[in-house]
């Protein structure tokens, strides 16, 4: 059977300019052989695309984008800053029109709007004029409707740019025919006047809109232009014995590096040469500078604050944390919440719609206004056109997620997609795992108890089996015998428990080390001051394990695993947010109750003596009770759990596997970050909910007014330079108000 072997892709594209183009060139990618899921975002003017390469090719993709008209950048040219770099070729392109539409506008204007045409020169009042003046405005600066107009026709579909060309176009020709045969209509009884001024003003003002969302677009994509300057443009190589400063690129693996105080260390590596205090705020969101050691990982992109020292390439170009953020940030950006779809559903089917609207609002007007019946009539028609542009719509959720995102990016929040981020607004309920996450995940060896034999006896049978496991646990134990200076027996036929203990041989005895549930097993007997014993250590919080020794129980060793010294907090202001607080451990009851009363946690809450297997269905029945639940945790063990959760939150500090899991990441290592990824998402899921309620609310109460529903009582009629002016105010509102996501407090 051949394997599927799934890649995804960015792909930059030019010319999207509404929700309907969005739909097009998602379903024209969706039809590639190979595809697996295909979000086009209209914020960031991206597609992310998910397929089996076994089967298709990016090349493949970029023909389907070029298919429907627009244009897909090549991989080729593909750079970070393509998007920043297209924004200012459009601004640059706009300006001028833009200057030149509202000088021609305001000239028309005076030659036919009633109170100003009485103080306006004959030129200015000539048809003609005003049509030499109007025709490069309309095929100049509006040629763009125009060609979007025709390649989304060519493919069967209308789009925003439709909308436009067609009412600005039936504008000027009616303008154009009033000013070549004006006695042929005034026969009829219609007004001979020119609508030059609408076409003029309503491409400008659209146009002007374009300008300024541009603008307010370049602001919302900050994030991945701070994270990109993070980045050291030089590192000082040592090869050969001589130190040569080279640019960033020619780094390699195994490069060694030397980094002086005040200078930021460009790639990813370990530490082999001297000591130093690192900030690394900008990665990880933590103030408090980390200090280094020989033997410690730095971070490419964090500053050197005293000492110089010397480290090992280990991962370069894209390889490097920031290079990894960056691409996640930039598919969250890209990403498509699943509220947006269903908006982009509605948007697909809003412009044909809206055309019929206009075509029904031109024959209500025809045939039942009052006189004169075509000037009305076409009047609203075009305003019906011009007010009804899905922009406001398809920019709605993009914009937020890519403030929301970006803005967690800042906090050392990483956040995998929309839909994660979407989706933690719901969580009432945070379930922690214990070892690594709400602790430090470093045990210590904290008291031998002997029962036969000695203490050193004891260390030393207890640590030679434990050195073969590879268990936190373990390793507090081997440490402690190490530094007690107790030489390690060696063990044989060594046999891991899976929730219970270990079982191997010292010599010709057989030790078990393990909870109660490996001595019942076992058939090992604890007498009632044993048990007394254990439920002592127990008490304090403290992993006891138990030893036995040819089924005769000998001693106990146990550990003790302190809490982070955020988990308090970070459990005080999740409760103050309310969510429900859980944690999970394989420990015992006595245990998992003294870590929970230290870090907060209601002792209902305690899930204990949970195997790893179990963990995933124990998320499962919280879920079964109604519970929208997020998962925090740091291990491969973890991994099931994570995924089985609503919202999987995984520790920067934990494995690759359970950060793949996960839907949020906190690489900073904080946990009272979880709230702030809580307030942060349900600040997003606030805005988009406002975006879209003035998105669809406009459109909804708005084109009512423009076909004129309230002439017949009121006498009100909605102008179409008015109706250009919402229009573009709408779009650049629904931008702006997902700008103050950045200056909100989380």
């Amino acid at each position: 059977m051949r394997q599927i072997e799934t890649k995804k892709e960015v792909i930059d594209i030019d010319g999207m300019h509404c929700a309907s183009c969005v739909h097009m060139i998602e379903r024209s990618l969706n039809k590639v052989p190979g595809v697996q899921e295909a979000n086009v975002n209209l914020a960031t003017g991206k597609a992310v695309v998910t397929y089996d390469q076994n089967i298709s090719k990016r090349a493949d993709l970029e023909e389907a984008v070029n298919r429907t008209g627009y244009k897909a950048v090549k991989a080729a040219d593909m750079h970070h800053d393509h998007q920043e770099m297209m924004r200012e070729r459009e601004l640059k392109l706009l300006k001028p029109k833009i200057i030149a539409g509202a000088i021609v506008g305001l000239i028309v204007m005076w030659g036919t709007l009633p109170g100003l045409i009485d103080f306006a020169p004959a030129i200015i009042k000539n048809f003609y004029f005003q049509l030499l003046l109007a025709t490069p405005i309309q095929f100049w600066a509006g040629w763009q409707f125009y060609t979007s107009t025709w390649k989304s026709l060519i493919h069967r579909n209308a789009n925003m740019d439709t909308l436009i060309a067609l009412g600005t176009s039936v504008a000027y020709l009616y303008s154009a025919f009033i000013a070549f045969f004006p006695g042929s209509l005034g026969a009829l009884g219609v007004e001979t006047m020119p609508y030059f001024d609408v076409s003029v003003i309503v491409i400008t003002l659209i146009l002007l809109g374009r300008y300024l969302e541009a603008v307010a677009k370049k602001r919302t994509s900050q994030a991945i232009k701070k994270l990109m300057n993070l980045q050291a443009k030089t590192a000082r190589v040592i090869r050969g014995g001589k130190e040569l400063d080279l640019p960033i690129e020619q780094v390699i693996h195994g490069d060694k590096i030397l980094v002086r105080p005040g200078e930021k260390i460009p790639v990813d590596g370990k530490l082999i040469e001297g000591t130093s205090s690192v900030d690394e705020s900008m990665v990880t969101g933590e103030s408090i500078p980390v200090t280094k050691k020989v033997g410690d990982t730095v971070i490419g992109a964090t500053i050197n604050k005293t000492g110089s020292f010397t480290f090992v390439a280990e991962k370069v170009g894209s390889e490097t944390m920031l290079a990894q953020i960056i691409k996640l940030v930039e598919e969250a950006q890209g990403s498509k919440a699943p509220i947006q779809r269903l908006v982009d559903l509605i948007s697909s089917y809003f412009v044909p719609i809206v055309i019929m609207i206009a075509i029904a609002t031109f024959v209500v007007w025809y045939v039942f206004g009052p006189a004169p019946q075509l000037t009305y009539s076409l009047l609203t028609m075009v305003t019906v056109l011009i007010i009804a542009c899905p922009c406001a719509m398809g920019l709605a959720t993009p914009t937020a997620i890519m403030v929301g995102t970006g803005r967690g990016a800042e906090k050392g929040i990483l956040i995998k997609n929309a839909e994660s981020l979407e989706t933690a607004y719901k969580v009432n309920a945070i379930v922690f795992d214990k070892t690594g996450t709400l602790t430090n995940g470093e045990p210590l060896l904290t008291d031998v108890v002997t029962w036969l034999g000695t203490e050193k006896e004891l260390l030393a049978k207890t640590a030679g089996v434990e050195s073969l496991s590879e268990h936190s646990l373990a390793t507090a134990i081997v440490n402690g015998t190490n530094d007690k200076k107790i030489e390690l027996l060696k063990a044989t036929d060594f046999e891991a428990i899976s929730g219970h203990g270990v079982r191997a041989k010292v010599g010709q005895e057989t030790i078990v080390i393990g909870n109660r549930k490996l001595f019942i097993q076992t058939g090992i007997a604890l007498s009632n001051e044993q048990e007394k014993e254990m439920e002592r250590l127990e008490t304090e919080g403290k992993t006891a394990m138990l030893v036995g020794i040819n089924n005769t129980a000998t001693g106990i060793v146990a550990v003790a695993d302190t809490i982070r010294p955020t988990s308090k907090d970070a459990v005080k202001e999740l409760r103050s947010l309310g969510l429900r607080v859980f944690m999970i451990t394989g420990d015992n009851q006595r245990v998992a109750q003294a870590i929970a009363k230290e870090a907060g946690i209601e002792p209902g809450d305690v899930l204990a003596e949970v195997l790893p297997q179990d963990k995933e269905a124990e998320i499962r029945k919280l879920q079964q009770r109604g519970l929208h639940v997020a998962m925090v945790g740091d291990g491969i063990n973890d991994a099931p759990a994570l995924a089985a959760a609503d919202n999987g939150i995984a520790m920067g500090s934990g494995t690759d596997v359970a950060i793949e899991a996960a839907d949020i990441t906190l690489i900073n290592k904080d946990l009272r970050s979880l709230a702030t990824a809580i307030r942060l998402s349900r600040q997003t899921m606030r805005t988009i909910k406002m975006n879209l309620i003035w998105a669809f609310g406009y459109n909804t109460l708005l084109i009512p007014v423009a076909a004129g529903v309230l002439f017949p009582v009121w006498g009100i009629l909605l102008s179409p330079i008015f109706a250009s002016a919402a229009m573009a105010a709408s779009s650049i509102s629904v931008v702006l108000n997902s700008l103050l996501l950045k200056r909100s407090r989380i």
